[in-house]
This record gives structure tokens, C-alpha cells and sequence, in this order.
């Protein structure tokens, strides 16, 4: 099924980092002195929204102010094949911001720009009321209140979900899921409570925060983000947390918006509200894992990104991913293997791998591979269906299917520099150890939980006596 078409509404900003070294102090005053810098630009904002929201491979509507400054004009470059953009007009010059860092650490940010969205437009308002899944990414600059009638108008029937900033105005009624940060969850909160001085922070303060906001904003839910907590999903009642998979360290700038824009896409899809936030913290993520924001790049002339493949086809999104992390400086895990019927072993397996880097990309048996390793009756599982059940571990990164009887094929694209098998390997030397140590990888035996196995699963379940007339099945 292709994914549902996205309209971005919001303020885009343009970015650039200055990368550096910081090894010593000014001898004037008490600062680093960063050189060796490397400059870079990219979409930020909404724009960083959009393109994000494009990466996984479905079509993308900006609808954004931009003016006749040469930061626009840079901006429309580096949005050029990535997404349409729909204008409306900018008073001043467009919003960019320049951070100075040193390593992966901020030292300091400048501000440029304090253009305003200064009207709709009936292009820009057609659009916004003919789209079928929405995301607002108010900055506060003032493209969400002149579209404002229209997005009211949307959120009666579309998917509409609001990432909202403390500069800007409460969401419009109606909107599927609203996602504050902790710190927004506060502010607007308070403004609601005037009686209320407290800045303690917390789950039990993200709680109370969401359900003040899905009343008074009149939104089917809120989600509170919490950075490497994961988010709190809020209907109006008992929330529910919702933990990252693992820790990601790296650069978090953007990780909102990778939030944002895989709830929006995921809910525009028709999925679950619980399920589209769960996989929207595993993309955030995964996001920060393989470098945020200055991993998103501009791409060639005439290049376009991919869509995220199929269950049966995943190859290219696992390269794609091992090469995301290891350009990041991150650890690249691969574990490979049947997974005909999944078990605690598995799991135990994979959660152990994930632990020992940066992403877990897992590399599976074909049907044909499987039938020629395990005999004509298996796999019990098609490949599809296990590539899907492993995809949906919180653990795992990527998959990746290989046809071949053993996956030095598939390991030779990917380099890995971890290939972690199960411990009842200990004893064997791995057909495909010499190949991953010729790249500089390291073979690494994890526990493997005693009693579990496919095979004793499928030989109980043949076993166990069949249901009897009108009993549970």
C-alpha cells in the first residue's frame, strides 16, 4: 500500500552548523576557541519537518512563508526535488539560526531574521482544506494563525496532528494528536492555571500537563515528548508511556520534528494512535542514533529520496541505514538467523545485540535459504510475515533478506562492525567470521536463553490435542 500524502503547514527556518575543534581557551577571555570549522545548511523548522516526513517515502506539501531574501532563496534550493512548496507571503527576512559546535557539543547559537507570515493565500488554503493527513509545525512565525480558518476547517475531517511552540497560539479543536514537548506541555499549562507557579518537571507533571491539554485544547490526544524517556501519550485519562528502545546518544536537534512527522504520516495511513507514537519514538530515535538534523543532507540534482521499501525488500533501507550510522560515528550491529517462529530466545537475542551499538539491522533467511537449511516443511512463516514481526521489535533497526545459505553476501554490503550470534555458537568457527574481521568487525557470542527453539515449538504444537466442538480455538 503507498503511503498517504502529507501536508506540512508552518514556519521553515534556515539552518547551518559550523563543526569544529575546540581544544584550547582564548588567551583574551575564558572561551574555547573552535577552528578547523566545516560549514553546513540544511531545512530547518517546518522544512526539517517536511523533508523528514518525505524520507519515508511519501509525497510532501510545504505550505510555508518565504520572501524575496537571499535566505529564502537558499532555502528553495535545498527544498528543490525533496518536497512541493505551496508559498505564502513573508514580511522580512526569513528566520535562520547558526550554532558553533564543537565535536557533537553546542557552544552558541545566532539568530538571524524575524520574518512573519503576512496573509493566506487561496492556493495555500485549498490546499489545507483538500489534504487528507496534516501536520502543523507552528514556530511561532505565524503561518498556522493566517491558515488558521482553514486548518480549523481540515481538523473536522482530516488527520491533523499540531507540533506546537510557546511563541505560537493553542492548536485548533478537533486535531488528533497534539505533541508538546515537556517544557511546551508546562507553559501552555500554566497558562491555563494561573494559580499554578510550579516548574517541577516529571512524569507525574507530563501526566497532569496532558490531560489539561487534551480538555482545554479540545484535541483526541496529546503526546508529552521526554527526550530519551520516550513520550506520554495522553487520551484525557491514564496515560501511557512510552519508552525508547534504547539509549541514542547524539545531536537531539530535530528529534521533534522526526517525532512529529512519523505520528502525522503513520496516523494519515490509518494507523492506531498507540501504535503511530510508539514507532514515532523509535524513529526519533533512530534519528538522533544516526546523526540528526546534520544528517539530513541535500540531495544531487535530479536525485529524489527513496521510498521506504516493502516488507519482502528491505536490502536497500538496511544499507541505507548502515551507512546512516556509520557516517555518524555510530556502531552498526547485525545478528542474522530463521526467525521462523519468533520466542523469548529471539528477543532475548536481539535485545542483547541492539545494546551493543548504535542500530541492529537483522539479517533473515529466505523461504528458499530456510528450505534448504531447515527441509521441505519450513519455513512455518513466510519471509514477509517474519520480516514484518521483526521490524515491529522496538530493538531492531532494519532487515534484511538474503537468499543465500549463509549471509556473507548481505554482511559484505552492510560491514558491519559487529556480528553478534547466539551462544551455542561458542564452539563453532562462523563461515563468515574471517570475512567480517577483514573489514576490522569483531564476531561477538551473546547468552542464549536454554529450552527455546523453533523446532520444539512446532513439534508441542503438533502435539497438543485438537479443540473439541464449540470449545476455545
Amino acid at each position: 500500500m503507498s503511503a498517504t500524502p502529507l501536508v506540512v503547514v508552518g514556519d521553515a527556518l534556515l539552518d547551518h552548523d559550523l563543526c569544529g575543534r575546540a581544544e584550547r581557551l582564548a588567551p583574551d577571555a575564558p572561551v574555547p576557541v573552535v577552528h578547523g570549522t566545516r560549514r553546513s545548511s540544511r531545512p530547518g523548522g517546518a522544512a526539517l519537518a517536511a523533508c523528514l516526513a518525505a524520507s519515508d517515502g511519501r509525497p510532501v506539501t510545504l505550505v510555508t512563508a518565504l520572501g524575496d531574501d537571499p535566505a529564502s532563496d537558499t532555502l528553495r534550493e535545498l527544498l528543490a526535488g525533496r518536497v512541493e512548496l505551496v508559498e505564502v507571503p513573508l514580511e522580512g527576512t526569513l528566520s535562520s539560526k547558526t550554532r558553533v559546535l564543537a565535536g557533537d557539543r553546542p557552544l552558541l547559537r545566532l539568530d538571524d531574521g524575524e520574518g512573519r507570515a503576512r496573509a493566506a493565500t487561496e492556493a495555500a488554503e485549498a490546499t489545507v482544506t483538500g489534504a487528507g493527513g496534516i501536520l502543523v509545525a507552528d514556530y511561532g512565525r505565524g503561518t498556522a494563525d493566517v491558515l488558521r480558518a482553514a486548518l480549523s476547517t481540515a481538523a473536522t475531517r482530516a488527520s491533523v496532528v499540531w507540533d506546537p511552540h510557546v511563541r505560537g497560539r493553542a492548536p485548533v479543536p478537533g486535531v488528533r494528536l497534539a505533541t508538546p514537548s515537556a517544557q511546551e506541555a508546562r507553559a501552555f499549562a500554566r497558562q491555563l492555571d494561573d494559580g499554578d507557579s510550579g516548574d517541577e518537571a516529571g512524569l507525574r507533571t507530563a501526566a497532569r500537563d496532558a490531560h489539561t491539554l487534551v480538555r482545554a485544547w479540545q484535541a483526541q490526544a496529546v503526546a508529552v515528548t521526554l527526550g530519551e524517556r520516550g513520550a506520554l501519550l495522553s487520551h484525557g485519562e491514564t496515560p501511557l508511556l512510552v519508552p525508547t528502545p534504547g539509549a541514542a546518544p547524539g545531536d537531539p536537534c530535530g528529534a521533534g520534528d522526526r517525532f512529529a512527522a512519523a505520528a502525522a504520516g503513520l496516523l494519515a495511513d490509518g494507523t492506531l494512535t498507540e501504535a503511530a507514537v510508539q514507532a514515532a519514538v523509535h524513529a526519533a530515535t533512530r534519528y538522533v542514533a544516526e546523526g540528526g538534523a546534520r544528517a539530513v543532507a541535500a540531495p544531487e540534482p535530479g536525485d529524489r529520496p527513496e521510498a521506504v521499501p516493502s516488507d519482502g525488500d528491505t536490502t536497500a533501507d538496511a544499507v541505507r541505514t548502515a551507512a546512516r550510522v556509520r557516517a555518524a560515528g555510530g556502531t552498526v550491529v547485525a545478528a542474522g538467523g530463521c526467525f521462523d517462529l519468533l520466542h523469548a530466545g529471539h528477543v532475548a537475542l536481539l535485545q542483547a545485540a541492539r545494546r551493543a551499538g548504535d542500530c541492529l539491522i537483522v539479517c533473515v533467511n529466505s523461504d528458499d535459504s530456510v528450505r534448504r537449511r531447515k527441509g521441505d516443511g519450513r519455513p512455518l512463516v513466510p519471509a514477509a510475515d517474519r520480516v514484518r514481526v521483526l521490524r515491529a521489535l522496538e530493538c531492531v533497526d532494519a532487515v534484511a533478506v538474503f537468499d543465500e545459505d549463509t549471509p556473507e553476501r548481505i554482511l559484505g554490503e552492510l560491514r558491519p562492525h559487529i556480528w553478534a550470534k547466539g551462544g551455542d555458537y561458542a564452539r563453532t568457527r562462523l563461515p563468515e567470521q574471517p570475512l567480517v574481521e577483514s573489514w576490522g568487525g569483531q564476531v561477538l557470542l551473546l547468552p542464549y536463553l536454554d529450552g527455546r527453539s523453533t523446532t520444539v515449538l512446532a513439534r508441542r504444537a503438533a502435539l497438543s490435542p485438537a479443540p473439541t466442538a464449540g470449545g476455545p480455538r
